[in-house]
């Protein structure tokens, strides 16, 4: 279970070092191999442990080519996912075209969301969680009949 908020700093190769936390569960559950893609309503990115990702393929091959906004998610998300290998110091390289989509620079937050990872630039993270406050103080969650009968 991927969860948590951890800033993590990407060196000047575009690396970023796994929290140490994840490293060996990753390697247990995929060995070390991810796959990372753009977020298609969010400017961030999506880090899959590789299996997580196998489940993403199938329901994007049961999309229909034919279809212009199926086939849209279909080239979104496969045409940007690159593969990431865990290095022997827990560092993943994210391929430079992918940290522009999602303006990362120094300060990167991995964000756990259970089955995968958000990576966020920091300030726009911080932002977004401002936001997403704000939003849900507001419509008290009224607009999912899931959140309704929702508490912790």
């Amino acid at each position: 279970m991927l969860r948590g908020a951890h800033a993590i700093s990407l060196d000047s190769k575009g690396r970023l070092a796994i929290p140490t936390r994840f490293r060996d569960w990753l390697r247990d559950e995929s060995d070390g191999q991810l796959v990372c893609t753009i977020d298609l309503c969010d400017p961030c990115l999506l880090l899959y442990p590789l299996g997580e990702w196998e489940e993403v393929e199938r329901r994007l091959r049961s999309l229909s080519s034919m279809n212009p906004a199926e086939r849209r998610v279909q080239r979104l998300l496969l045409g940007h996912a690159s593969e990431c290998e865990l290095d022997n110091n827990g560092r993943l390289l994210l391929p430079a075209p992918l940290r522009l989509h999602a303006g990362l620079d120094k300060k990167v937050m991995l964000v756990g969301q259970l089955n995968k990872f958000e990576l966020w630039d920091e300030a726009r993270w911080l932002q977004r969680v401002q936001d997403d406050i704000k939003d849900f103080a507001q419509d008290d969650g009224a607009s999912s009949e899931r959140l309704r009968d929702f508490s912790l």
